[in-house]
Formats: C-alpha cells, sequence, structure tokens
C-alpha cells in the first residue's frame, strides 16, 4: 500500500497535473472563438471547473486503477515489468502530447472537426 500511494504521489498526479494543463490549453484555444469577452470569460471558467473535475474524479482514479492492475498481473507474471511500461508510456504520450502542443500548435492535438476554423 505504501508504494501505492508514493506513486499516486510522485508520478500519477503530477502526469495528471501536466494533462489537466493540456485541457486548459484547448480551453483557451477553444474560447478564441467566442467573441463577447464576459461570455468568453464565463465558458472559461466553465470549462476549467469541468477539466479540473473531470481529471480529479475519473482520470486519475482511473490510471491509478489501471495501474494498480498491472501491478497485480505483472508480479505473478515478470514482475514490475508491466507496471514500468505502462509508466514509461504515460510519460512518453504526456510528453508527446506537450511536443505537439507548444511546437506545432494547440491544434495538433485535437481531432480535425475540433479544430478552430482559420480566420484570416
Amino acid at each position: 500500500m505504501k508504494a501505492s500511494a508514493t506513486l499516486e504521489r510522485y508520478y500519477v498526479l503530477p502526469c495528471c497535473l501536466l494533462l489537466l494543463n493540456l485541457c486548459n490549453e484547448i480551453i483557451s484555444y477553444k474560447a478564441r472563438l467566442i467573441g463577447d469577452p464576459i461570455t468568453r470569460t464565463l465558458c472559461i471558467m466553465g470549462m476549467v471547473l469541468f477539466g479540473a473535475s473531470l481529471v480529479a474524479f475519473a482520470v486519475a482514479p482511473g490510471i491509478i486503477w489501471l495501474v494498480q492492475s498491472l501491478r497485480r498481473t505483472s508480479r505473478s507474471a515478470a514482475g514490475g515489468l508491466g507496471e514500468v511500461a505502462f509508466l514509461f508510456g504515460l510519460g512518453g504520450l504526456i510528453f508527446w502530447l506537450y511536443y505537439r502542443n507548444y511546437v506545432i500548435g494547440t491544434g495538433s492535438i485535437l481531432l480535425p472537426m475540433w479544430r478552430n476554423p482559420l480566420i484570416h
């Protein structure tokens, strides 16, 4: 149980906070479509609250559950290899999303139908 709490505190929670920051980047990207400043501010606040709740109550527990289930199955099969591979994969995915977001742009991490139209 102590290893689980340490894992949650020092790896999974920071990964979830990084994902939350990406959600905030997407929210500010999409909010550019709203012309009225008051409406834009209200929408940003509502979407950030929703995104934070989603990460706190769905994504973080889901990742922790997945890590714990990998730990149980990998201990019986090959030690902690499955868990380590998952954690490296999670870190790699988050790095890849951040790289695309900050080098190419926020639209590059969204589905084509969710991207903002080009405004000239």
